[in-house]
């Protein structure tokens, strides 16, 4: 692990959760491959002291981003739902500071920035440095990291960390990251 945790940093796990996960109503492929990698990077942010922030996509049902609300996305993560719940395998410790987010009504929330307060957050809490893994790395990883860098905080993507819906839509997003100067590591 190439991993340079300092004062100022935080690790940000991005929707873990069932429904994203094979077995899932929107499984990414290999989706569960990711918690392994983010346990190891769990341990070493709570070894080093360093805050983790975890966002949940929490759709109340019949969401706006839903196939039969005219959206692009079959029924996933509705409240209350297993399918919502975090993977059971994801070492979450109890200090972790969760996110909850697509929880509106009139438009879908894919970055753990829209409307949720996370920058205001992060900046009390004296961060200004983000690491970011999770699911999916073309669509909510990207949408997150993208705010991040508007919001003015650097950002390493933990590549190992991340999985795409599709191929080319990760390797779409990932020149995105790097198009708008986000840092790599395994």
């Amino acid at each position: 692990m190439n991993n340079r945790f300092d004062r100022g940093h935080a690790l940000v796990v991005i929707d873990v959760q069932k429904d994203f996960c094979p077995g899932g109503a929107l499984p990414i492929e290999n989706g569960d491959a990711v918690v392994p990698v983010l346990n190891r990077w769990i341990a070493q942010a709570v070894a080093s002291d360093v805050p983790i922030y975890v966002s949940r996509d929490w759709h109340p049902v019949g969401h706006i981003s839903f196939a039969e609300s005219g959206g692009a996305w079959p029924p996933h993560c509705i409240q209350d739902t297993d399918g919502a719940r975090f993977h059971p395998d994801l070492g979450l410790p109890s200090s972790v500071v969760k996110v909850t987010k697509g929880v509106r009504f009139d438009h879908d929330q894919n970055s753990a920035f829209d409307e949720t307060g996370l920058a205001m957050k992060l900046r009390r809490d004296g961060i200004t440095t983000l690491w970011i893994g999770g699911l999916a790395q073309d669509v909510c990883v990207l949408a997150t990291i993208l705010d991040a860098r508007r919001e003015g905080f650097d950002v390493i993507l933990i590549e190992n960390a991340t999985r795409p819906v599709t191929l080319a839509g990760g390797e779409k997003a990932l020149q995105e990251m790097l198009d708008a100067g986000v840092r790599l590591t395994a």
